[in-house]
């Protein structure tokens, strides 16, 4: 027999009014509240942190960090201090950042400091990466070859004063490697109407692409050249093709 829905209110409300069960302390499951004051505990042992500001609540592995910090820095070392916590499933990062005292620095002055950081940082290659600033929240865009690339571009400037936020959207590219190269350039070859594949020689070296061969109008020689030029990661051409 199914219930009704005035029986399943009534049941709802019994539940959720009944007093909790041993195994819970003031209506939250001890895993909760253990959690939470592990999270604590570390935040307070970070000494990178000033956790006097900070509140933490757990639900079910979820940590959700509230407050407010003097530094972008700061706020991203509470996250990885929680992210050690055993028992730690996901993080809800809501915690402000207030930089101390009421100067507030500018959006330029800020993106002036990220891009001389940035120069400085032999781990990011030199103006592969742009910096935008908005009401303190830096944007990072570009290209880099490795993540460990993208990762130190980040690191360098979340200590910068005035930073409250950042978003990384730099893409990682990596370079071509030789095979790839001469794999698009025969490749691009065959689907030329005008060129004849199978007598045209590919070498590739460092992004250097040598052409060796024999072609029968000047035309070809200059669309097999069009074409090697055209893949990506090549850096110079040779053309020994001869016409005959």
């Amino acid at each position: 027999m199914l219930a009704s829905l005035s029986q399943i209110k009534a049941y709802a409300l019994i539940r959720l009014y009944d007093p909790a069960p041993s195994n819970m302390e003031g209506g939250f499951p001890m895993t909760d509240i253990s959690l939470r004051q592990n999270v604590l505990d570390e935040l307070e042992f970070e000494p990178s942190i000033d956790a006097a500001h900070i509140g933490v609540t757990a639900e079910r592995g979820v940590i959700t960090l509230t407050g407010h910090v003097a530094t972008y820095a700061e706020k991203d070392a509470a996250e990885r201090a929680a992210r050690r916590v055993k028992g730690v499933h996901a993080i809800a990062q809501e915690i402000e950042v207030r930089p101390h005292g009421t100067h507030v620095t500018a959006d330029d002055e800020i993106a002036t400091r990220a891009l001389s950081t940035l120069a400085w940082r032999t781990t990011v290659p030199r103006d592969a990466v742009k910096v935008k600033v908005q009401n303190g929240w830096v944007t990072l865009e570009g290209n880099v070859e490795w993540q460990y690339q993208k990762n130190a571009a980040a690191s360098a400037i979340r200590d910068l004063a005035g930073v409250v936020g950042i978003s990384n959207v730099i893409a990682v590219t990596p370079r071509p490697t030789s095979s790839d190269v001469k794999r698009r350039i025969e490749d691009a070859f065959k689907r030329d109407a005008e060129l004849e594949a199978q007598s045209i020689r590919v070498n590739v070296m460092d992004g250097k692409v040598t052409l060796d061969g024999t072609v029968k109008r000047w035309s070809e020689r200059q669309a097999a050249e069009h074409a090697a030029w055209s893949a990506a990661g090549v850096t110079a051409v040779e053309d020994h093709l001869r016409i005959g």
